[in-house]
């Protein structure tokens, strides 16, 4: 009989224990849930001003994010979040980081096509042209009919081709130079200078472009031109409104 009312005694201990353990549990994840709260009311804050970008908010809203990963730090929404503010604080090297550990630790595809293409954003606003364009496109494997990111990419690669231009004229510009200083020093040798009088007379005179071909060739660079600038108003558009800078998760 004392054995019988020992075992009950023991049986309401390990009740009790277990409860306590799930009450515990229970007060942590509202803890957590607390924190993350908090933070999307500091980003929504931020948000809400649209004549400036409220980087103080913002930085409150990554504190907050922390407290919740410190408690639960596999949690990919809340590490989706952090690295939404850090991208808003212009901290682009971190929330490349941070959006690329999420695309690693995530298997769902649109989720992972969300965090890949946030990642192209902060490479991107970080002048990281070649790894923005990686990122764009890994994105579209995980998302191919992904709008915002097609456009993205686009732009990127624009902004690529724009770069290597201008890189191709300042090399064409070094050259003159060169040919400059190269004529100085042959100006000074009057055998010199008769050879390069002989070489000028020796050259085929240039080819007119006719008035046609011309007005052709106006008319494309205009058309480039026009699409180019539509394209910088529709990503200055994006920019101005946080839903279409990142992707929600």
């Amino acid at each position: 009989m004392l054995t019988e009312n020992n075992n009950k005694t023991m049986k309401r201990k390990i009740i009790l224990i277990l409860f306590l353990f799930v009450l515990v549990t229970g007060i942590q994840a509202q803890n957590e849930r607390k924190f993350v709260r908090q933070g999307n009311k500091y980003y929504e804050q931020a948000l809400s001003d649209t004549t400036r970008i409220d980087t103080a908010q913002f930085n409150k809203a990554e504190i907050e994010y922390r407290k919740a990963l410190d408690k639960k730090p596999d949690d990919q929404k809340w590490n989706f979040n952090l690295a939404n503010s850090l991208y808003k604080q212009k901290k682009f090297e971190e929330s490349a980081d941070k959006f690329k550990d999420v695309a690693d630790h995530t298997s769902n595809k649109a989720e992972k096509g969300r965090a890949l293409h946030n990642m192209g954003n902060s490479l991107l606003m970080n002048n990281k042209l070649d790894e923005s364009i990686a990122a764009y496109k890994d994105a579209l494997r995980n998302n191919p009919n992904d709008l915002d990111t097609k456009y993205n990419l686009l732009y990127a690669m624009n902004m690529k081709k724009k770069q290597q231009e201008q890189q191709k004229q300042q090399d064409k510009n070094k050259d003159k130079e060169k040919d400059k200083d190269q004529n100085k020093d042959q100006k000074k040798d009057p055998k010199n200078q008769d050879q390069n009088k002989d070489q000028k007379q020796q050259q085929p005179p240039p080819s007119k472009i006719s008035k046609q071909n011309a007005e052709q060739m106006l008319q494309a660079l205009e058309n480039s031109e026009k699409k180019t600038q539509d394209k910088v108003k529709k990503i200055q558009a994006l920019k101005a409104k946080s839903k279409n800078v990142e992707k929600d998760w």
